[in-house]
């Protein structure tokens, strides 16, 4: 507890150890184990570095994620691969915290977090890949799934794992959420894109949104730039800089778009999904523009599978994470109402600071203790099927399974 309050931080991330690959990847997809790579071109001059990089020559570059010599992330810029290099040594020591168990709970324990939901980092990129096939898609989401399990099992009161689950094969998709929740899982956290030029409305994955709503089991949608998959921004910048910008909250304003619009909430009303890392400034106006604009007059078009003005949709079943540091989001509070805010910490990754804890907590005389309180524990945990910490008894222990 911080404060009398609990807090649930329901977006935070593992940094995979290069070594999980080929521990838990099957004998015979071996091959298939990423690898660090150099970024520098082999037998590059100084002098032609000077001239192509000028003063960012002399920096060093990190090595890159490779599978069989290619990069896992679609093309990155090497004056990017620097930047974020840098970044990374600032801040070397989280980076090593979030590979172990402990050094998430002592992280934890520092900022005031009770439970945290643990995401991945670079294993998404390695499952959502328009390039590979359904098998080798599965294959490393099984492997991540299976560290994940065991990572959370040190401290499973405070560490929830979010199993990852491939997309390539809809039809694998039921047996693959039997499986994680066989194995302890109780949320599941996907990408937000087109997969292989289908969104997330298409009827193949109708069996799929049934048996989660079935199972209560949550979905949470989490983008992330440069994956090789379709993405906003990807087909005009070809900087991080403006990839970076679009793909987290464009992606996840057309993933809110298409549950509601192909009908996805309304056939599966139980079905509850959170939106993170996209923050939540866009939304009064995208919610305002779906029924004011959209809805009310072009409503017939798509009246056979939405049957409610698509904020109903939003308030019935979706949370969003906000981001401390957005502007007026006072208002925005009072707008969409707090009860549908969550919060993540996005630990301990560069594009947030490490003080997200503080930065919330600065904000408590002008959200109220009471919006605080729920968005610190109750609406998160409404979201993921915790029970709720009431003010005068904050000790409610959580399920096991979340």
């Amino acid at each position: 507890m911080r404060d009398g309050f609990r807090i649930l931080d329901v977006d935070r991330h593992v940094m995979e150890p290069i070594g999980l690959w080929p521990e838990y990847l099957p004998a015979d997809r071996m091959d298939l184990a990423p690898r660090l790579t150099p970024c520098i071109p082999e037998g590059e001059t100084l002098a032609s570095r000077l001239d192509r990089l000028g003063e960012d020559a002399l920096l060093p570059v990190p090595p890159i994620l490779t599978v069989a010599g290619r990069p896992v992330m679609r093309e990155v810029s090497e004056v990017a691969h620097i930047e974020i290099g840098l970044a990374a040594a600032r801040r070397h020591g989280a980076l090593r915290a979030a590979e172990r168990p402990e050094g998430h709970l002592a992280e934890m324990d520092r900022s005031g977090v009770d439970v945290a939901l643990l995401l991945p980092t670079f294993a998404s990129c390695l499952v959502y890949n328009d390039e590979i096939d359904a098998g080798r898609s599965r294959a490393y989401a099984r492997a991540y799934n299976l560290w994940l399990r065991d990572f959370c099992a040190v401290a499973p009161a405070r560490l929830k794992g979010a199993a990852l689950l491939s997309r390539h094969d809809p039809a694998s998709m039921v047996a693959d959420l039997e499986w994680a929740l066989g194995e302890g899982f109780g949320v599941v956290v996907l990408r937000p894109n087109p997969v292989l030029g289908t969104t997330l409305s298409s009827q193949v994955y109708g069996p799929f949104w049934q048996a989660c709503a079935r199972h209560s089991v949550p979905v949470l949608f989490h983008e992330g730039s440069h994956t090789r998959v379709s993405a906003a921004g990807a087909d005009r910048f070809e900087s991080y800089f403006g990839q970076h910008a679009c793909s987290h909250p464009m992606e996840a304003m057309m993933a809110l778009l298409s549950l509601i619009e192909g009908g996805v909430l309304e056939s599966h009303p139980a079905l509850r999904v959170g939106f993170l890392e996209a923050g939540c400034g866009w939304l009064p106006y995208w919610l305002w523009r779906l029924d004011e604009v959209e809805y009310a007059r072009l409503a017939r078009e798509v009246r056979a599978r939405v049957r409610r003005r698509p904020s109903e949709y939003f308030q019935r079943q979706c949370w969003i994470a906000l981001e401390p540091g957005e502007a007026m989001l006072d208002r925005v509070a009072a707008e969409i109402g707090p009860q549908r805010l969550v919060f993540g910490t996005d630990f301990p990754h560069l594009d947030h600071d490490l003080d997200g804890v503080d930065a919330l907590f600065s904000l408590r005389e002008t959200l109220g203790d009471a919006a605080l309180r729920a968005i610190l524990w109750d609406n998160p945990a409404a979201l993921l099927g915790l029970p709720p910490a009431e003010p005068s008894d904050p000790g409610a222990a959580p399920r096991q399974r979340a």
